[in-house]
């Protein structure tokens, strides 16, 4: 049985996450953190460090402003920590590096495993279609998320960056009426409406052929199984820095 604490539990992510563990036989929540106080089949705390119950590992789904806090609350109590919240800053990333010398620690801007799969496939073909083909990436997100672009886009521009013999500058949308559209740049391309829970299509356009690699999150379980994949792997992991890389292996 993996017992988990829930950061975020009261939010979209956190009730999704909720519905799973509940349909689950081996996972359940010991305790929530949340600053709402609603009714709850478990003991609700304002802060981490409140929390007294024994727990395998903490699965976020927060706000960016909180994770750096969460991180040291992990660290002082040694619980692994799994951080599916996006849109984190540098500098709470490199609190996290400096975490996971003393906690497990698994973080990915998308949960989702085939978005993950998707990487893999960007970076086997990129070296064949860089110097030829024109890449843009277009994500389409429910009219609620503040951050643009999103996590995910970013994360798949950096991996097709990584494979490219010549960096791609990111530019974010076009306007004028002076483009030049240069193929060393990349265009990525946030579009906000109703309740889309997430869509991302990646753009290969050459001279007269052109290769789309799309992903479409049809709901927000997706995400809330991989993270408790990732809780799970991570339970009897090392102190380090995981990923999805390392859960797909």
């Amino acid at each position: 049985m993996l017992h988990i604490i829930l950061n975020g539990c009261f939010g979209r992510m956190g009730q999704e996450l909720q519905k799973e563990i509940n349909n689950s036989e081996d996972l359940t929540v010991v305790a929530g953190i949340d600053r709402d106080r609603q009714e709850a089949d478990f003991p609700i705390y304002q802060t981490l460090a409140d929390a007294t119950e024994t727990a395998d590992v903490v699965i976020d789904f927060s706000h960016d402003s909180s994770v750096a806090a969460l991180v040291d609350q992990c660290v002082q109590k040694k619980l692994p920590v799994v951080v599916a919240t996006t849109g984190l800053s540098e500098k709470t990333k490199q609190k996290m590096q400096e975490a996971s010398r003393t906690i497990p620690i698994f973080y990915s801007a998308n949960m989702s495993l085939g978005i993950n799969v998707l990487i893999e496939a960007l970076q086997k073909i990129t070296p064949a279609l860089e110097e030829d083909f024109d890449i843009e990436i277009v994500e389409k997100h429910h009219n609620q998320k503040k951050d643009a672009p999103s996590g995910t886009a970013l994360l798949l521009a950096d991996s097709i960056n990584d494979v490219c013999q010549e960096k791609k500058d990111y530019v974010f949308g076009r306007s004028g009426k002076e483009n030049t559209n240069p193929i060393n740049e990349m265009g990525i391309h946030a579009v906000r409406g109703g309740t889309i829970p997430g869509e991302h299509t990646v753009i290969y356009a050459g001279n007269d052929e052109v290769i789309e690699l799309k992903h479409t999150a049809l709901s927000r379980g997706i995400f809330a199984n991989g993270a408790l994949k990732a809780g799970k792997f991570l339970k009897d992991q090392n102190p380090g820095m995981y990923s999805m890389s390392d859960l797909l292996k």
